[in-house]
């Protein structure tokens, strides 16, 4: 049933309060094909939305909004060593990475307690810890938004990049994704070699972890540095890690010798955004509201019941000052509204 005039505050991780003209729920591919035939789908502009928490709502949108609850968790194949699942795109993400460790099923443990759900996954090529998306992405099933026509993007369609696909390109608003596949693995493979993940896990006095373990000490180190949005309004990291050449990365190591900077394959070197944004002396900058959070540079906080374009002023002071102090053009990974 389409509604009108609805408040979208609890539908946003930021928590942003604005209103849409037209609100309507997926909870099946029928309810969807039944609504593109709606006369007030056809006449108006369309925002697909999940768990909101890649959005930052600017003003009040001037259309419908449609919140994919689409569900299920099927075994489509297995044998002795993989094991492929069909997700609905309305799952909740870290519910269903915990689904999966339950079930033994290994490659989602890196991303434990990424918010938002499973449909965005994809579109964002989500990553953490030294694994992304793209790792274990088998395809996914997704119906064009102007007349409902069904595809499948394989892995080379969707091409994946950092924080990135051809769904924020391209195909940008084109599609409801409706499914989405992974390959996981019956027999782990861990990876625990990036950031503090084995620090953690000494600290935690496990010395032969599991997934679970894995997964375990990524929830304890991301409760400890980024904020939780039922507490706090964010959307996790509101800016990508940019990436920069050889020779410009040897420039600013002369000057800072304390940069925090990752060799890539290509030759190219990728700095840590949250460092820059430090360094620009922003954390804990204010501007009406909306924060630099005071332990995660990297995170956009909603403080005082700001407005959204409070939140968007302050990353574009930041893009400036990092720009001005360092050179480097930093990228707003957030969906802006």
């Amino acid at each position: 049933m389409i509604k009108r005039n609805i408040n979208l505050k609890k539908l946003n991780t930021f928590g942003i309060d604005v209103f849409c003209d037209y609100f309507v729920e997926i909870n099946s591919i029928s309810d969807f094909l039944n609504l593109i035939k709606e006369t007030v789908y056809k006449s108006n502009q369309k925002l697909i939305i999940g768990g909101g928490s890649n959005l930052l709502f600017t003003k009040d949108f001037n259309g419908i909004v449609i919140k994919n609850n689409l569900k299920g968790i099927d075994l489509v194949s297995e044998n002795n060593d993989e094991v492929i699942l069909k997700v609905g795109a309305g799952e909740n993400w870290h519910e269903f990475v915990m689904w999966c460790i339950n079930k033994n099923y290994s490659g989602l443990e890196n991303l434990s307690l990424i918010p938002g759900c499973v449909g965005a996954s994809p579109m964002q090529n989500i990553g953490a810890y030294g694994v992304e998306i793209k790792d274990v992405f088998e395809h996914l099933e997704a119906y064009l938004i102007s007349d409902g026509s069904h595809r499948i993007f394989n892995k080379n369609e969707c091409e994946f990049g950092y924080r990135d696909s051809v769904f924020k390109r391209e195909q940008k608003n084109k599609f409801l994704i409706a499914s989405v596949n992974f390959r996981l693995k019956k027999h782990a493979n861990l990876n625990t070699s990036y950031g503090a993940i084995n620090l953690e896990l000494a600290e935690m006095k496990i010395t032969s972890p599991t997934i679970k373990d894995v997964s375990n000490a990524i929830i304890r180190i991301r409760k400890s540095k980024l904020p939780d949005p039922n507490e706090i309004g964010n959307a996790g990291s509101f800016f990508k890690n940019p990436e920069i050449s050889i020779k410009k990365h040897d420039e600013l190591k002369k000057v800072y010798e304390n940069l925090v900077s990752y060799s890539l394959a290509n030759g190219n070197y990728k700095l840590a955004a949250g460092w820059l944004i430090e360094n620009c002396g922003l954390k804990g900058y204010e501007i009406n509201g909306a924060a630099v959070h005071t332990k995660q540079a990297l995170v956009l906080v909603n403080k005082k019941n700001c407005k959204g374009i409070d939140v968007f002023n302050l990353s574009n002071y930041i893009l400036k000052q990092v720009a001005q102090k360092f050179g480097v053009s930093l990228e707003i990974e957030v969906n802006i509204v």
